[in-house]
Order: structure tokens, then C-alpha cells, then sequence
């Protein structure tokens, strides 16, 4: 009598460490995606934009004025107003994604559906530009 209830004592407290959540617990490595940067639309999200950071492949554009970079841009993005945009297209890679951002993502939208019709392929928009940016958290620089 005295093992059967060892026995079922055991098997409660499995049962309920296992229902708890109990036991070991396995500790996950950060994710490292690969992103694959030909298979992109033409518009993507701000932390597909974050994760794409630092990449040879990867060519950042803002497209706002001087003044709207001036008070707060991504790291490392060039700055083409999207006035310029047509006179400085020798300036935009076609061997490399460019990803477009403005203030709210409209400008940006803008220029990506006119690159577009002009043959580019690998320009992307971000959608909700730099106030999705801020509001996600990620860094800005002045």
C-alpha cells in the first residue's frame, strides 16, 4: 500500500509540474533569420527594415527634406529629397535592394511606385515610415 502511493504521488506531481509548465526549461537561442532580400514586396515593415540594417546588399533612402533629417533619421540612410529624386537617379543602386523612407510613409510611396516605372525593381517602401521607426523603438540619430 505504502509504494502504490508513492507511486500515484509521483504521478501527480508530474502530472502537475508537466500542466505548470514545470521541469526543465529549455533556453532559446535568439533567432538569427536570414532574410532573403530578393523575395521582399514593394512595401515592408519597420522591423523587416531594423533586421536589414548593416547589410552590403541593402542601400537605405530618405526621402524627406533636410530640415525633417536634420531633426531625427535612421543610422547610416543617405538623404535624397524626393525633389531630387529624378536629377539624382545615377545615385540609386540597381545591384542592390533600396529601401525608401520618409516621414509617414506616403513620399516614400511615392517614389517607390515612380522608380518603379522606371524600371527599378529593387526599390521597397517602409511602410509607416520614421514615426513607425520611433514608435517601434528602434535608435535615431540627429
Amino acid at each position: 500500500m505504502n509504494r502504490n502511493y508513492i507511486m500515484l504521488l509521483v504521478l501527480v506531481l508530474t502530472v502537475a509540474l508537466v500542466a505548470c509548465g514545470g521541469g526543465e526549461t529549455a533556453v532559446s537561442e535568439p533567432e538569427t533569420t536570414t532574410i532573403d532580400v530578393t523575395t521582399l514586396g514593394p512595401t515592408i515593415d519597420v522591423a523587416t527594415v531594423q533586421a536589414l540594417q548593416g547589410r552590403d546588399d541593402v542601400v537605405f533612402i530618405d526621402v524627406r527634406e533636410q530640415w525633417e533629417y536634420n531633426e531625427g533619421h535612421i543610422p547610416n540612410i543617405t538623404l535624397i529629397p524626393m525633389g531630387e529624386i529624378e536629377a539624382r537617379l545615377s545615385e540609386i543602386p540597381t545591384d542592390k535592394e533600396v529601401i525608401l523612407t520618409c516621414r509617414s510613409g506616403n513620399r516614400s510611396g511615392q517614389v517607390t511606385d515612380f522608380l518603379r516605372q522606371k524600371g527599378f525593381d529593387n526599390v521597397h517602401n517602409m511602410e509607416g515610415g520614421i514615426i513607425a521607426w520611433q514608435n517601434a523603438g528602434y535608435t535615431v540619430e540627429q
